[in-house]
């Protein structure tokens, strides 16, 4: 059973967030926060993940066994190697309906 003042706290703070969220950017006091100078050990893609579709897909015999004896995670590597493939051929990245 939640107390009422756990209650009331969520409460206060879901309505400080209601005011934050119709601010505009430029109203937002960011004086407070360090400017962030050495990106050296940013982690790329650490929190975007890509809308994963199923499908079902035919390859040649010796290919799936190729990838598979690699190891674990062969649909990972096919996932890879297109999209190696695609970056290579200069592909623009297309917009899915989803996405």
């Amino acid at each position: 059973m939640k107390s009422e003042s756990m209650q009331r706290a969520k409460g206060a703070q879901a309505d400080e967030i209601r005011a934050l969220k119709r601010m505009k950017d430029r109203e937002i006091d960011t004086t407070d926060i360090p400017p962030v100078l050495d990106w050296s050990n940013a982690a790329v893609g650490k929190f975007y993940r890509p809308i994963k579709k199923p499908l079902t897909i035919r390859l040649d015999a010796d290919v799936l066994a190729w990838l598979k004896g690699q190891g674990k995670g062969y649909q990972t590597r096919i996932n890879a190697l297109l999209r190696s493939s695609m970056e290579k051929a200069g592909s623009e990245k297309v917009e899915t309906p989803n996405s």
